[in-house]
């Protein structure tokens, strides 16, 4: 198979890394494949629609301003759609066509069925009113209410677009269909059909990941010492985790900078600063007596067993990985999405180091958004056990599988291998069982 000649036009130079780390992989599969599924590479590297529509809305002052809204509904062979919608400047057609492409085999490795997809909008709610922000939902559902639906796509909340937004624009849906159809978006308050869980999900799903891999080697969490990147709902969650499993994560950091107390990070302080003030994390380093703040810097330099990169793309490259392994670094587990660069990626895995791509080691946020659509459509509610018990089985079997694939395939303990062939896969045989859909 001739890489390049998969590379689709719509994909921009800095997405060519992970797009072709994924070919490459199947590349080295491909001869072991049923020869029914090797055709579909190419096929799957486009989505199956894209929705491209202008948003306008009428600022506090008067003006009026429009925006671009996308929804990309990439596969559908397993499932509904499933997949975030972002508010951000940086959203193109371009990167949410990527991003629908990677959800799609995320969401395959759950074992849930979920097809994938992924939205957004370039609108900014950053320094935007809220009626300016419940205006723009409002008329972005205007025209994505056509398309989405419990058993159509199913988004959810990504970056820029929390529980306020997703009320937003599921009263507008509400409006518009005049149902209550608690399952066409998930990520919603919990008085009104959201789950238990959802929000520590993706955190907690990471270091669960984290924990299988080491079980694979008969090693524990327990007594190992953690660096987390960021201080959002990721890498708080992951924090609380690691503790609650027995390990100590000394790290949290933000755009300023980063703070290290070797007495473990205090969560509830950690919460009360950035969930509740919308503080800077060297205020943490002020309040808590022993912890240091690093002005800039990187994370990555302080010694640790175990790593999250939980912050945002691209923040773990090469020098970093170097770093991590000269601080003695044994497992590093994505939380965020593509946090470490190819360079990266391939100096750990040939260092030795169990390394959980966000493929898999993040895919607890989408897996508990599903048990959400189960809740939904039985008029059930779980309580916060049963949903974090669910949660850790559905991590236990993504690790699984990556693990069983990336044996089948001849590099046990590839992870990146594993995920990527075993989405791959699962996806194909669908799409092949079902008449080429």
């Amino acid at each position: 198979m001739n890489n390049v000649a998969h590379i689709p036009s719509y994909l921009s130079a800095e997405h060519l890394g992970p797009w072709e780390t994924f070919l490459v992989q199947i590349d080295r599969v491909e001869p072991h494949l049923a020869p029914e599924l090797r055709p579909l590479t190419p096929l799957l590297t486009r989505p199956m629609r894209a929705l491209i529509v202008n948003v306008p809305i009428r600022l506090d002052n008067g003006e009026m301003a429009h925006f671009e809204g996308y929804r990309v509904q990439h596969n559908l062979a397993r499932g509904p759609g499933k997949g975030g919608i972002r508010f951000h400047p940086s959203v193109t057609e371009s990167v949410l066509k990527f991003l629908a492409f990677e959800q799609t085999f995320k969401n395959a490795l759950t074992g849930l069925p979920m097809g994938g997809g992924k939205g957004g909008s370039n609108f900014n709610p950053k320094g935007k009113s809220a009626n300016e922000v419940m205006r723009f939902c409002q008329s972005f559902m205007n025209e994505l209410y056509r398309h989405i639906g419990a058993d159509v796509d199913v988004p959810a909340g990504d970056i820029g677009v929390g529980g306020r937004e997703i009320g937003y624009l599921f009263g507008q849906y509400r409006r518009l269909t005049g149902r209550h159809e608690s399952g066409v978006l998930t990520g919603k308050g919990k008085g009104w059909g959201g789950a238990e869980v959802r929000t520590e999900a993706t955190g907690y799903g990471a270091v669960f990941f984290a924990q299988e891999m080491l079980k694979r080697t008969g090693e524990d969490i327990d007594g190992r010492r953690a660096v987390v990147s960021g201080s959002g709902n990721v890498a708080i969650y992951a924090i609380e985790k690691v503790s609650q499993l027995g390990g100590t994560a000394v790290t949290a950091s933000d755009s300023s900078g980063y703070v290290v107390d070797e007495q473990g990070i205090d969560v509830e302080l950690l919460k009360q600063i950035k969930e509740v003030e919308r503080g800077r994390i060297s205020d943490y380093a002020e309040r808590k007596p022993g912890a240091r703040f690093v002005s800039g810097g990187s994370v990555w330099d302080v010694p640790a067993e175990l790593a999250f990169p939980c912050a945002t793309q691209n923040e773990l490259d090469e020098r970093g990985a170097r770093a991590l392994l000269d601080g003695g670094v044994r497992v590093v587990a994505e939380g965020a999405n593509m946090p470490t660069t190819p360079e990266a990626v391939t100096l750990l895995q040939q260092s030795g180091i169990l390394f959980g791509p966000g493929k898999a080691a993040n895919s607890g946020g989408v897996a508990t958004s599903a048990l959400e659509m189960s809740q939904n459509a039985a008029r059930d509610r779980w309580d916060f056990d049963h949903s974090e018990a669910r949660l850790q089985a559905i991590m236990r079997d993504v690790h699984d599988a990556s693990y069983e694939a990336s044996e089948r395939y001849g590099r046990p303990g590839d992870y990146v291998l594993g995920a990527n062939s075993a989405g791959f896969v699962t996806v194909a045989q669908a799409m092949i069982e079902q008449g080429l859909v």
